[in-house]
């Protein structure tokens, strides 16, 4: 059975756990992006490395963003997005730890 996005809206309960983890790891990564730019690092990503110089458009397309995919999406749609998420979370974190040590 196909769920559409509208269906998926309507019926946020479905893949409430897969949601869930998208937006917290979307968050996380926006935290940990946040933080490696205050202590110096530098963006790999030319689009977020522009974002960063405009908080107000980086806070919008990484808070907005993400809640409306997640509202949109059927949550079994969004588990290779959380696995992907999760690997740039876990790199973003191990980068953190290197430069600090």
């Amino acid at each position: 059975m196909v769920t559409g996005w509208l269906e998926s809206s309507a019926t946020f309960k479905r893949g409430t756990i897969a949601k869930a983890c998208f937006i917290l790891l979307s968050e996380l990564d926006l935290t940990l992006t946040v933080l490696a730019a205050y202590l110096g690092l530098w963006e790999i990503n030319p689009f977020i490395r522009f974002l960063i110089q405009v908080p107000v458009l980086l806070l919008v397309i990484k808070l907005v963003v993400p809640f409306l995919i997640a509202w949109f999406m059927p949550g079994r749609l969004l588990v290779p997005s959380i696995g992907l998420l999760a690997l740039v979370v876990i790199w973003n974190i191990k980068e953190l730890v290197v430069f600090l040590v």
